[in-house]
């Protein structure tokens, strides 16, 4: 089962998302192991400091790596030297956090989540530990702990007993085929009422199981197509698209979509 070790300066954010929603379930049941690291502790002096201003100048504040390496230290002193488990720094110069690394780290022992905060973190301690830079999007963020609860939430729901349809995770986006998942609809049939009344599409509510197959494939080809058509490139290079999915794709790019 995973483990995730946290160094954080703020371990007060993390209380309520693990033990709230569905994935409370792979927290409070152990599947998925969460202990969190109050960087303070590990830092020396009388105001436990753990940034200074950078060398070279600049605005912001860098924390130091003596508290941090402390830190991680004492981490696989209590996990085991020989545990495996990655140290992962979350970034926005990281590489993207993506479903293939969540499903790997699912099935491992799990990592050490280095929240970072401030400007940055000394590079000499990421350098010394190997750690793993990983970025949740192309934007800032004021420091690394939702991105940790967002790597966190990700791995829960992949383990048995989270979901209530344990096969719920395998038609989301980014499974299987890799492509992105269609739209969904549900009751009423007619909504809203009025003049801008919309019907739930005809073949979901025909009963014939092969058309909605069907529809729902061809819809998560023209919304993969149109959001991400790399994922479509990279399904057709690694074999995924069928001779029906073709005929799909080229009549959306005929109709210019």
């Amino acid at each position: 089962m995973p483990r995730f070790d946290v160094i954080t300066l703020v371990p007060e954010l993390f209380g309520p998302h693990l033990s709230l929603g569905v994935t409370r379930r792979a927290f409070e049941s152990g599947a998925v192991q969460v202990r969190l690291w109050p960087l303070r502790e590990h830092a020396q002096g009388p105001y436990r400091r753990v940034d200074d201003r950078p060398f070279g100048g600049g605005p912001g504040m860098v924390m130091l790596a003596e508290p941090l390496h402390q830190c991680i230290q004492a981490i696989r002193s209590d996990r085991g030297v020989h545990d495996g488990a990655p140290l992962i720094h979350f970034t926005p110069t990281g590489r993207p956090l993506t479903q293939s690394l969540v499903r790997e780290l699912a099935q491992g022992p799990g990592a050490l989540l280095l929240c970072g905060r401030y400007e940055g973190v000394d590079q000499r301690l990421l350098d010394r530990h190997r750690a793993l830079d990983i970025s949740v999007g192309d934007f800032v963020l004021s420091g690394g702990d939702l991105p940790a609860l967002v790597l966190m939430d990700a791995v829960a729901r992949l383990q048995p007993g989270v979901l209530h349809d344990p096969s719920s995770h395998e038609q989301d986006s980014f499974e299987g085929d890799g492509l992105l998942e269609g739209p969904h609809y549900s009751r009423p049939e007619v909504w809203p009422q009025g003049e801008s009344a919309q019907a739930v599409p005809a073949v979901l509510v025909s009963g014939h199981h092969g058309d909605i197959q069907r529809w729902r494939r061809a819809q998560a080809l023209e919304i993969t197509a149109r959001r991400r058509p790399d994922l479509i490139e990279a399904a057709r290079a690694a074999g995924r698209l069928s001779a029906d999915d073709e005929e799909v794709l080229a009549a959306l790019y005929n109709r210019g979509f």
